[in-house]
């Protein structure tokens, strides 16, 4: 199978175009203008699995009615560091961004603010809110319940997602320490590429349908944990946090992606922000950040490996290269985006696994 061709586009053209096509799926303006802002900042980074490529998938979904155009968003203090942003099913970014500016001004009122959003649609990119604490001098820890897609360690049914989580911090530069991760081996987006270019996984990815690993990517019935037992463990915190925590449909109870894309998702988010200054000196902080990153890609890389580089630093390198020298989006994509189509009805009632 060939590779498609790819077109190279500027980060701004890129966000004019999702923006437009959006709106054009019924999305009002302030939340398509923060969806596109996020979408492209996904690409630039090189996780193209939460860029341009799922904006099919929200049109089909928002021109569908499963997402609210014009919600009821409430910000509910529960206490002085605590507070649920109410976001009545509305596009994930779009709540997610509305629930930062808060939490982050009662993070540098008391110190702490621990900030949940309820009842939103798909969250995309963890870092992109990450960055943006640490942008405000302050440290944060994110997470998000997905799709039933992982098996509990030793299962043969999928139960959690994979339940990404995140953390990002200030540096005496000016690029972050920031980086997010699921909670399973591998993303299913690089079990699609393997497939697509009819390649083999390794065998820790994946399992079949009786629980067993599996090296084909077409027989994949459920994800795999990281480091077995322990990112299990991780994928139940997680859910418990940004799920059970606000009375959110938790584990298998999550909504699947394409189910039904006439009905909200009621998906939740967690934030925990910390400012530095309450603990020790934040200056000397964000300068310990600084030299962890260089002592990190100071160390002598093992056989095999060029380098050693921090946690994030692959994502703040794409970063910069991508926004400096554009963008490679599969044509197909580019096409759509400039078409006059809104979607073709290809995501409803998909399953987990399909293609």
């Amino acid at each position: 199978m060939s590779e498609e061709k790819l077109i190279n586009v500027s980060a701004k053209e890129l966000e004019d175009l999702i923006q437009a096509k959006l709106e054009l799926a019924g999305l009002p303006e302030v939340q398509a203008v923060e969806t596109a802002k996020h979408l492209v900042y996904a690409d630039l980074c090189g996780v193209h699995s939460h860029g341009a490529v799922r904006v099919e998938y929200y049109s089909e979904r928002i021109n569908k009615g499963g997402i609210t155009r014009e919600p009821e968003i409430k910000f509910e203090k529960t206490g002085e560091s605590s507070a649920v942003l109410h976001a009545d099913n509305s596009q994930g970014q779009y709540a997610a961004n509305l629930a930062l500016e808060p939490a982050i001004e009662m993070a540098k009122a008391s110190g702490v603010a621990v900030v949940g959003v309820s009842k939103c649609g798909h969250t995309g990119t963890l870092s992109y809110y990450l960055r943006k604490i640490a942008e405000a001098g302050l440290v944060g820890m994110a997470m998000t319940q997905s799709d039933p897609m992982a098996v509990p360690f030793g299962g043969a049914e999928v139960y959690y997602g994979t339940n990404p989580i995140g953390f990002g911090a200030p540096s005496s530069t000016e690029t972050p320490l920031v980086f997010d991760m699921a909670t399973t081996v591998q993303a299913w987006g690089k079990i699609l590429d393997a497939r697509s270019k009819g390649r083999d996984i390794p065998s820790d990815w994946a399992v079949n349908d009786k629980g067993e690993p599996t090296t084909d990517p077409n027989a994949v019935r459920g994800l795999m944990p990281i480091a077995g037992p322990k990112g299990y463990g991780l994928m139940m915190m997680v859910d418990i946090f940004s799920g059970m925590l606000m009375n959110l449909p938790f584990g298998k109870h999550v909504s699947s992606m394409y189910h039904d894309l006439h009905a909200g998702r009621n998906l939740g988010q967690l934030y925990i922000i910390l400012d530095p200054a309450r603990f020790g000196n934040a200056e000397m902080f964000k300068e310990h950040i600084t030299q962890t990153m260089q002592e990190l890609n100071d160390i002598k890389p093992a056989t095999g490996y060029s380098s050693v580089r921090y946690p994030g630093q692959g994502s703040n390198q794409r970063y910069e290269k991508h926004l400096k020298n554009g963008i490679e989006i599969p044509e197909s994509i580019i096409n759509y985006l400039k078409s006059d189509d809104i979607h073709y009805n290809n995501y409803e009632g998909l399953g987990a696994f399909a293609n």
